[in-house]
């Protein structure tokens, strides 16, 4: 049986499933694409290639065996991507909740099922229906847990709202010992730079008491200035709109002082030091243009 137990973003990590670039399947069409720097890729002519990706989440791979991290993948399914576990399913406290996705990517849940059934049936849940929350919206940290939303009338029209209102609830009725506060994102189906698809798209907690943030990926600044107060504003790095373009808060803790970065963070991995962080650099770059890096393609399920 595997006990889960995630209460933050940067314990020492355990156990984590780490996404698959097999078998990913042809580039997508302008049609198909899910979000608008997938799309600007696919427009371009530089939508990633699969043996491209499948190196960089090798490279992944390699840093957490270096650390002794237990890793676990997707079983493969044909000509399908199934980078980006953080979406399909995440940890709170002992909990695993599976997500209610965009419906054609219901498989990715499939494929990780046989690690589902390692986990005390008890402690997985299903929200209903009308319940939309994504992993990359949900960020742990102690006592509270950040949920990233949009409160936009128009919501149903956007496939970059990931997080609904009902799905802030959720969590709040799920976990009444935590402090819920949600954040609600700018979003765009046009211009990626102004696109914060998931919180972990402008803001991700380092270490003890650190963080990046992206000021203007928040709709309302109080949203910005409460994470201000709480973090202080010397322990923020700031990130500018075409580093946030970059993903560069999509990053990854593997324990309080070791940090997965892609190797072309040039600013943030010397803050990074600074800081006194030890930072594994591995490159990520062309997994990024799917608008999704390094937290987004791990689900984690243990940390101490």
């Amino acid at each position: 049986m595997l006990s889960l137990h995630v209460k933050n973003e940067t314990s020492t990590l355990r156990a984590v499933v780490l996404g698959t670039a097999i078998s990913n399947g042809p580039t997508p069409t302008i049609e198909e694409a899910y979000d608008p720097k997938s799309l600007e890729h696919i427009k371009a002519g530089t939508y990633p290639i699969e043996a491209d990706m499948v190196q960089e989440m090798q490279a992944f791979n390699e840093v957490f065996q270096k650390y002794g991290v237990t890793v676990f993948r997707p079983e493969i399914i044909a000509n399908y991507n199934q980078i980006f576990t953080r979406d399909i399913g995440f940890v709170i406290d002992d909990i695993f909740i599976k997500a209610n996705i965009l419906p054609d990517r219901e498989r990715e849940l499939d494929a990780i099922q046989y690690i589902i059934d390692q986990i005390d049936p008890t402690k997985v849940v299903r929200p209903p229906e009308e319940v939309h929350i994504e992993g990359g919206d949900v960020m742990l940290w102690d006592d509270y847990i950040f949920v990233g939303t949009y409160k936009g009338s128009d919501y149903k029209d956007y496939i970059t709202a990931r997080t609904n209102w009902q799905g802030v609830n959720y969590i709040k009725e799920l976990f009444p010992n935590k402090i819920v506060k949600e954040f609600d994102l700018v979003k765009s189906k046009i211009e990626p730079r102004d696109n914060a698809l998931h919180l972990d798209c402008c803001f991700q907690p380092l270490g003890n008491n650190k963080g990046i943030i992206y000021k203007s990926g928040f709709r309302e600044e109080a949203d910005y200035v409460f994470l201000l107060k709480l973090f202080g504003k010397e322990n923020l790095f700031h990130i500018e709109r075409e580093e946030m373009y970059h993903m560069n808060s999509n990053i990854f803790s593997i324990n309080p002082n070791v940090i997965v970065s892609e190797k072309n963070f040039i600013r943030l991995n010397n803050w990074l030091r600074k800081q006194g962080f030890t930072v594994e650099e591995i490159p990520y770059a062309e997994i990024a243009k799917q608008e999704g890096l390094l937290r987004c393609s791990t689900l984690p399920l243990i940390r101490d």
